[in-house]
């Protein structure tokens, strides 16, 4: 037996460092379990954090080639560093993962490097890569080992021409032809990335719209913005096979329903980008007894406890969106649940973000789901064409929407495409946090010349009428 704890945590993403942090405030004896040899999970590592790295460095490549002669500002012999930008990407990386030992350390949470599996209730078996194991015994265990790239069947995954996010981030030239298969939040973020430094991108979606869940308007308008750049989008379209015999990628593709004829698109590099699945296997959870859903996903209480006491799973294990906060809130109520406290994550607010150019950024419910639920509801919209700030820095792509209740004025959802979305989507969360409606955001004063002046209008369309309109 290697030690006795109040909480083992297995993985250290978003959500399983930030519930063993969390804990250790609370007063609690952590251990993590972490078979990668640095912190952080995918998101730190390989998703979230490099992709954020390449797209900043991406647009300001192609804002310096493109957008800076529109400002006055004249370049010559503009030159792409792919190393230097690669660097960038794993410096950043670095001190991200530096800084989650930093705070296990400060926290005092020990860590167990290797493969952890549950071996009955309290205990969990850590195997490192030279096949030794120990045991540590714990009161409660956290399941926090996120989730895994999913594969299209009969396609191989060699990460160096056909390839993940992963191999996709660590291309070391950039593809003439890129053609990715997906289009939801990873293949148009990783797409516009390779666009913007020099590839022809192809993006091909099994479904008739892009980004399936979002905001209808939202996707839409987002997709001519996309095509609009030189992204090439197909829609109903599948992927039946890849030919990887010659110096060309042959990708064979067809009608998603079967009616109309095939083709062939040749490309220099595959990203197959068609969604994440929990990652379940080898951790003992059939052994112990834990049930699961029928996604294959762990099946959890009100309280993210499984069927087995003292077993409890968060993030991309569970039901909801694979998204790294959602993760990191669940952390945070489990390791207050543990402590006797009353932790709790509001689903209905927990925002979204694409991080295109412009980004696209939306909380609460979109209009299709109001419409479903047969809630009588209002809008309001405001376009960044009409803000003064966005004019300025020539950024006016894109609007805002709000969705209040048409009795109530409570805000409902909002919905944001345009520079900086992401930022500014958080005042709308914050508002229907504390059940605020649209006539106070609207009342609130806003700094001019701001591009959140577009929000408040927007809020104020939903009520009365807006100002700039």
């Amino acid at each position: 037996m290697a030690g006795s704890y109040d909480l083992v945590v297995i993985g250290t993403g978003p959500g399983g460092y930030v519930c063993a942090i969390r804990a250790a405030q609370l007063g609690l004896k952590v251990a993590v379990v972490e078979k990668r040899a640095t912190y952080g999970g995918t998101c730190l590592n390989v998703g979230c954090i490099p992709s954020k790295a390449l797209l900043h460095a991406s647009e300001m490549f192609e804002e310096a080639g493109h957008g800076f002669a529109k400002l006055g500002v004249k370049i010559s012999g503009l030159e792409l560093d792919l190393p230097g930008m690669q660097a960038h990407k794993n410096d950043t990386v670095k001190a991200n993962v530096d800084g989650v030992a930093f705070l296990f350390k400060k926290n005092k949470v020990e860590t167990f490097r290797g493969t952890g599996k549950i071996k009955g209730a309290g205990k969990v078996e850590v195997t490192g890569e030279d096949g030794s194991s120990q045991t540590l015994e714990t009161k409660s265990i956290v399941i926090a080992t996120g989730s895994e790239s999913a594969g299209v069947p009969g396609v191989e995954i060699d990460e160096k021409r056909v390839v993940t996010s992963t191999g996709a981030l660590e291309l070391d030239k950039v593809p003439a032809r890129l053609l990715v298969v997906g289009a939801g939040v990873i293949g148009l973020e990783i797409g516009s990335v390779w666009r913007r430094l020099g590839s022809e991108v192809t993006v091909v979606e099994f479904l008739d719209r892009i980004l399936p869940g979002m905001d209808d308007e939202v996707a839409k308008q987002s997709q001519r913005l996309l095509a609009k750049q030189g992204m090439t989008i197909k829609l109903s379209t599948k992927v039946t096979g890849i030919d990887t015999s010659g110096s060309d990628l042959k990708v064979s593709v067809a009608p998603a329903k079967g009616e109309g004829s095939s083709e062939t698109i040749d490309a220099d590099v595959v990203l197959v980008a068609i969604g994440r699945r929990p990652y379940t296997e080898g951790l003992g959870l059939e052994e112990a007894g834990v049930q699961f859903d029928d996604r294959r996903r762990v099946a959890v209480d009100a309280h993210y406890q499984t069927n087995v006491p003292g077993i409890y799973a968060i993030g991309d294990v569970i039901a909801g969106p694979m998204l790294a906060h959602k993760a990191e809130d669940e952390g945070v109520a489990v390791a207050e649940i543990l402590s006797g406290q009353k932790g709790h994550v509001n689903y209905e607010v927990i925002p979204g973000v694409v991080y295109t150019m412009p980004e696209i950024a939306v909380v609460g419910a979109s209009e299709e789901m109001l419409k479903a639920a047969g809630t009588q509801y209002k809008v309001g919209k405001f376009p960044f064409t009409a803000n003064g700030r966005a004019r300025a820095m020539g950024h006016t792509d894109g609007f805002v929407k709000v969705l209040a209740d048409a009795k109530t004025d409570r805000v409902l959802g909002g919905a944001i495409v345009g520079a900086g979305a992401g930022e500014m989507i958080h005042e709308i969360a914050v508002l229907m946090e504390f059940g605020g409606s649209s006539e106070d955001l609207a009342r609130t004063c806003h700094a001019h010349p701001t591009m959140s002046e577009a929000v408040r209008e927007a809020a104020m369309a939903a009520g009365f009428k807006p100002i700039h309109m």
